[in-house]
């Protein structure tokens, strides 16, 4: 039985970097469906559950070297004339999948799409929905399989030089795609996290952000792993990712930023998504030897066909702006063997043995 009933899943040693005077006892958040800013909101009680990962022992192991190794990389991270080395790399790159898969948001947002499922049946579908608990615990596993899903990314610490600091949030690790989202060749097309164009921003602290990206798509020009911010604007496109990716509340370490951190969120909040995935319902429409050609339907006409397709879409929030230093690799590549695949980063299509990926460039 794992030893912590009360389990987070945005550990304490993340939020510590946001807490009042680093002190790890209380937080400043905006809840966003209040769109109300709570001072001081006790630490322990945030983005936790009791037995959130169930009660393993050895989950509850894994956890904890996980955050411990994260810790430990940051604690370096904030020495004088620190240098980003390839093990710290390494373990920044593990904690933002770890930390990206295994939120309460990213449960519930499984879950809601087994909810959309059911609506598109129009029945219960009790053996097949899980509970977020069991959706946390179905995460932990698929990270544990696929942990190196962004060890190919590269990683940059970036420096905020403004006034304004960077907020986090309880779903903190944010992957976006602006090249998925601008470029008309993804069009009606999900971006995964093997996708080309992966962006993951994750806040350190109010003054140090990390991101990882695809180099095959982007650049961003720093010196021995760090790369300074000047312009509040982009401080504010980096801030917005986490307002349209929390579940339900974002976090700032300075309780005279309130009305500043509230004022943010509503100029952003209408970019916000209801939902996070679509389903969609076709029927067969004709069919002749060699193809079947299927017709997207609403539930009342579904129930007069026998055969039938269901799909489900993933849907992200397209942000106002993207940070300028996120800037266009000069000859960026992109990678597709043209199905529904869609494109590969070029060190994730081993995972499509059977497919053969061609190189295309990532702006036209």
């Amino acid at each position: 039985m794992a030893n912590n009933k009360n389990q987070h899943f945005v550990p304490r040693c993340y939020l510590r970097a946001f807490t009042q005077d680093g002190e790890s006892l209380a937080i400043n958040l905006l809840n966003l469906r209040l769109e109300r800013a709570i001072a001081s909101a006790p630490v322990k009680n945030q983005c936790s559950g009791d037995y959130f990962y169930g009660q393993d022992d050895r989950l509850e192991a894994a956890i904890r070297a996980v955050e411990g190794s994260y810790a430990s990389v940051v604690a370096k991270i904030l020495t004088p004339r620190y240098e980003l080395n390839g093990d710290d790399k390494s373990a920044l790159r593990i904690f933002m999948l770890f930390q990206h898969m295994r939120t309460e948001a990213a449960s519930r947002r499984l879950v809601e799409m087994f909810a959309g499922m059911e609506q598109k049946f129009g029945v219960p579908l009790p053996d097949v929905r899980p509970s977020v608990k069991e959706a946390v615990q179905m995460a932990m596993r698929a990270f544990g399989e696929q942990m190196d899903l962004f060890s190919d990314l590269k990683i940059c610490l970036i420096r905020n030089r403004t006034k304004k600091p960077f907020l986090t949030s309880d779903d903190p690790a944010v992957v976006a795609n602006r090249w998925h989202k601008e470029d008309l060749r993804t069009r009606n097309l999900s971006p995964g996290l093997m996708s080309c164009g992966t962006t993951v921003f994750l806040p350190l602290n109010p003054r140090i952000l990390c991101i990882a990206y695809d180099g095959d798509v982007y650049s961003i020009p720093h010196e021995r792993g760090w790369t300074e911010m000047r312009d509040e604007a982009d401080v504010a496109a980096c801030n917005e990712q986490q307002f349209l990716n929390a579940w339900a509340n974002v976090y700032f370490q300075d309780w005279n930023d309130h009305q500043w951190v509230r004022g943010s969120y509503q100029a952003v909040q209408s970019r916000r998504l209801g939902s996070r995935h679509r389903v969609t319902y076709a029927v067969l429409d004709k069919s002749d030897e060699r193809h079947k050609r299927y017709r997207v339907v609403e539930r009342p006409e579904a129930h007069a066909h026998d055969e039938a397709l269901l799909h489900t879409q993933s849907l992200s929030p397209t942000p106002s702006r993207w940070p300028n230093l996120l800037r266009w690799r000069a000859k960026g590549h992109v990678f597709t063997n043209g199905s529904g695949a869609g494109y590969i980063r070029a060190a994730k299509t081993a995972f499509r043995r059977s497919a053969d990926f061609w190189r295309e460039p990532s702006r036209r």
